[in-house]
């Protein structure tokens, strides 16, 4: 089992976020930071604000903030709102297995991923942030006015 790109970088997303609440963070520097493609990073984005992760302000001065504190995000309740969580064809909604009717594998995955979600439910965002990663992703906002 593995997640997907897009809930890898929902989650990056979060870490970077949480790491620099002192101030709106743009898409554009947390997409440089990682390396990663811009254009996938607002679709990641747009799903995190719709499932009330983040808020976004838009205009000049604009950008993304954590909804919540981090204790309050868990990660369990990310990748279920990001995954689609159909790992065999007979979980979705396009089942055309011939065998679906007396099959019992579906069942069996699907205790896998409760379980596998149950222990992400064990974690929140503040579980991920540590003074490593921290050194790494914060950006320090530097007054241009001080002299």
């Amino acid at each position: 089992m593995y997640l997907t790109q897009h809930t890898d970088y929902a989650l990056r997303v979060l870490i970077y976020s949480a790491i620099n609440d002192d101030a709106l963070v743009n898409i554009g520097t947390i997409a440089d930071t990682y390396g990663i493609s811009k254009s996938h990073l607002m679709k990641v984005v747009t799903a995190l604000v719709k499932g009330g992760f983040l808020t976004s302000m838009r205009g000049k001065g604009g950008g993304l903030k954590l909804a919540c504190e981090p204790e309050q995000i868990n990660i369990g309740a990310v990748v279920r709102h990001m995954e689609p969580m159909q790992m065999v064809e007979c979980m979705g909604p396009n089942n055309d297995c011939l065998i679906s009717p007396n099959c019992r594998l579906a069942g069996i995955i699907g205790g896998g991923i409760k379980a596998f979600l149950n222990y992400l439910d064990g974690f929140t965002l503040a579980d991920l942030l540590n003074k490593p990663t921290y050194d790494v992703l914060y950006l320090p906002k530097v007054d241009i006015m001080a002299v």
